[in-house]
Parts: C-alpha cells; sequence; structure tokens
C-alpha cells in the first residue's frame, strides 16, 4: 500500500509526515483471516496495534468457554490494540473476523516510538480516542431510550464510521441480530423485531447472500436516533 493510500484509508495518518508513514509500511506485517476467526487472542492484546485494511471485526468479552459479548463492531480504515499498548494492562477480550478480512499490525514497541517522533499523529491519536469516548459517552446517555432509537443509533454510527455510500443507498456488513443486539445494549428479541420493522417500511434491506445491509433512507433513521 502506497503512504497516500494509508493515509486516504485510515483517518489516524491524516496529515501524518509521508516519512513516518514510509517506515511504519516498512515494518509492518500484513494479515489476512476467512470470516469467524479470531485474529487476536485476550493473552496477545499489547503486543501490537491492529489496522483494518478490508473487512470486519468485532471485539468481544468472553464470559465463559461457550458465552460471550460483543462490545464493538470495527470496519475498513479502524484499528484495535492501541489501548492495551499505551495502558499496559490485561485484556479479557478478543477479536473476531466478521468477514474475510486484512489487516496489518505495527509492534507496540515501533508504534509508540512513531508516537514519539511524529507530533502530528501523537495529535491525531489523541483526537480519535477522545472521539470513541464521546461515542461511549452518548451510549451511556442513550441508556434508558426505547430500544428503537438505540438501535437506530448503532447503524447510524456504522454508517457514519464505516458505510459505503452511493447515491442511493448506503451499504454496511450484514452485522447479526445478537452482535447489534450486544453493541446497543438491547435484547436479541427486540433487535429481531426492530429490523422487521424497518425493512417492512422500506428503509432498509437485509441481503444474506451477499452479507450486506443497504440502509435505504439514511434522513429517517437518522432522525429515528435524535429521538
Amino acid at each position: 500500500m502506497q503512504t497516500e493510500a494509508f493515509s486516504e484509508v485510515f483517518p489516524l495518518f491524516k496529515g501524518a509526515n509521508p516519512e513516518t508513514l514510509e517506515w511504519l509500511l516498512s515494518v509492518a506485517v500484513k494479515h489476512e483471516y476467512p470470516s469467524n476467526r479470531v485474529v487476536l487472542m485476550e493473552d496477545a492484546w499489547g503486543n501490537a496495534v491492529y489496522f483494518v485494511v478490508s473487512g470486519w471485526v468485532k471485539v468481544r468479552r468472553r464470559l465463559s468457554p461457550d458465552n460471550s459479548v460483543a462490545l464493538a463492531i470495527l470496519g475498513r480504515g479502524d484499528f484495535f490494540g492501541e489501548m492495551a499498548i499505551l495502558d499496559e494492562s490485561p485484556r479479557s477480550n478478543d477479536v473476531v473476523a466478521l468477514s474475510p478480512v486484512r489487516l496489518i499490525s505495527i509492534s507496540a514497541q515501533r508504534f509508540i516510538q512513531t508516537l514519539f517522533k511524529d507530533p502530528q499523529l501523537h495529535h491525531r491519536m489523541l483526537q480519535l480516542m477522545v472521539k470513541r469516548l464521546r461515542q461511549t459517552n452518548i451510549r451511556d446517555q442513550l441508556r434508558h431510550r426505547p430500544p428503537a432509537v438505540k438501535l437506530a443509533n448503532t447503524l447510524v454510527e456504522l454508517v457514519e464510521n464505516y458505510g459505503q455510500t452511493t447515491d442511493k443507498t448506503c451499504e454496511i456488513f450484514n452485522i447479526s441480530d445478537q452482535d447489534l443486539a450486544d453493541v446497543t445494549d438491547i435484547t436479541i428479541e427486540e433487535t429481531s423485531k426492530i429490523m422487521e420493522k424497518l425493512q417492512a417500511k422500506g428503509w432498509m434491506n437485509r441481503y444474506t447472500e451477499h452479507q450486506v445491509i443497504h440502509l435505504l433512507n439514511l434522513k429517517h433513521l437518522m432522525h429515528l436516533a435524535s429521538q
């Protein structure tokens, strides 16, 4: 991947020194995983930062060997593993590929070195971490809102962060009702019912065979999310 394409895909690197990007790409390690493969085990957090070049992953917390809950859904242009590097604490989470994914990783030591050398990158990192904190605060504020409002917020956030937009639709990965329910903090029964209603209204279409959700009326969805 060329440095220009790298900075276009990953907002973290917009405005970064081209020499910094060239060096990062020279030391980055490429990874490819099929759907449903664990791409980062809980005992590997803190070893490297991972960047999603293509595809979708979920961060999940293992509650037991047979039970887990999705904490976040991430797509192209996002990254994970940075918090474990910065606070050097153990994690009880892992990351699973929802679709075929391509990742690149940069070791913890090299990533920290880069942050120290490039103030612009350091500042951008802080901005994105604040953005994540703000999104977490918004979810907390929505805790007592109706399930449909909470789910609409989740879908809008996924579109804004990772959606592929055309003239008529916004496309995201066909995330399961269970994962949407976990991330939104509502029940799977509520999630399934709301998704069925959104499809009946013509606001979205779910294409299981192509593993995509087409959001056909983002304006109405955003209005619902704001209630």
